[in-house]
């Protein structure tokens, strides 16, 4: 396939882009910058330049391609508006996308978000069939606000669009990892412990991100339209085994933070809300119907892959 895939310089966008090539499809990504286009012919990907936020010019190159993965975001929106004009700018891309293709039955697969606010009153894992939350007024601080991006992308089928989502949990891992984990190790270095809320029972799913851009291959390549994808390694691993595994590699001591006091500015900071999440998960749909197998060192193993904690 000719695939355009969108936010090639991010941590996840490199992987996938590696993935694709190795396994015959053309790779087209969109560059804003020299540096950035620097980057992806060295990937292997041939270069457009353009960016997300030009809609008519999006809408171009993606009618032009066989497929799209799009794992881009609008984080420079954050500052001034916050998760929910992210959200609402992205729901515009996905709108784009479908003038694009609708009718073609072209694959367009878009990241979603495993760490999901309210999913914790399923009192079992998620599923795959479990559709996205409603994202009221009442969310739109947290990432549930996002939950109208995947439902946009879903309903897309019913345009004639083979869409589906590809839900990713708070914690993807690798060798060029600057996302969760790196700030839950900052935080624990300039603490001097490695904090965990209340009991640290809540599960966290994780993935390797080699394993997830195998499973946006999978669901670029076979994936049926209307579906949502779990890139999860396993149902999860408790937070308090996180900040156990940290603190062993740091020298430093596990300690609990007590949930009455986790939210008054203190250890966590600005994530406290995220901590405290409980967010099993199944990935046994995903398995079943793409036959993707996570191959890769789990989290707990990963640790020790020389980034996370250097030697000096």
């Amino acid at each position: 396939m000719k695939v355009l895939v969108t936010g090639g310089t991010g941590h996840i966008g490199p992987y996938i882009i590696r993935e694709l090539i190795a396994n015959g499809h053309q790779v087209t990504s969109l560059a804003r910058s020299d540096k950035s286009a620097a980057k992806l012919s060295a990937l292997g990907a041939q270069v457009h330049r353009g960016n997300i936020e030009d809609l008519d010019g999006l809408k171009a190159v993606a009618a032009n391609a066989d497929g799209i993965i799009h794992v881009a975001h609008r984080q420079d929106l954050l500052p001034s508006g916050g998760l929910a004009a992210v959200a609402a700018a992205e729901v515009e891309i996905m709108l784009a996308y479908g003038e694009a293709l609708e009718g073609t039955g072209k694959p367009l697969v878009v990241s979603g978000s495993i760490a999901s606010p309210g999913w914790e009153n399923l009192h079992r894992p998620a599923t795959e069939t479990d559709p996205a939350l409603p994202a009221s007024d009442e969310y739109k601080s947290t990432l549930r606000i996002r939950n109208i991006v995947e439902s946009t992308v879903i309903g897309l089928a019913e345009r004639g669009v083979r869409s589906s989502v590809v839900r990713i949990p708070t914690i993807a891992h690798s060798k060029t990892d600057t996302g969760f984990l790196p700030m839950l190790i900052a935080v624990a270095k300039e603490k001097n412990i490695v904090g965990y809320p209340g009991d640290g029972a809540n599960l966290w799913p994780a993935v390797h991100v080699r394993d997830l851009a195998a499973l946006f291959r999978l669901a670029l390549e076979k994936g049926p339209a209307g579906r949502s994808w779990h890139g999860i390694e396993s149902e999860g691993i408790a937070f308090r085994e996180i900040a156990e595994a940290i603190a062993i590699r740091l020298g430093l001591p596990a300690v609990s933070i007590p949930i009455d006091v986790l939210m008054i500015p203190g250890y966590f900071g600005f994530f406290a809300n995220l901590v405290t999440l409980n967010l099993p998960a199944s990935n046994r749909v995903t398995r079943q119907t793409l036959g993707w197998k996570p191959t890769q060192p789990g989290l707990l193993t990963d640790l020790d892959n020389g980034h996370y904690f250097p030697r000096s």
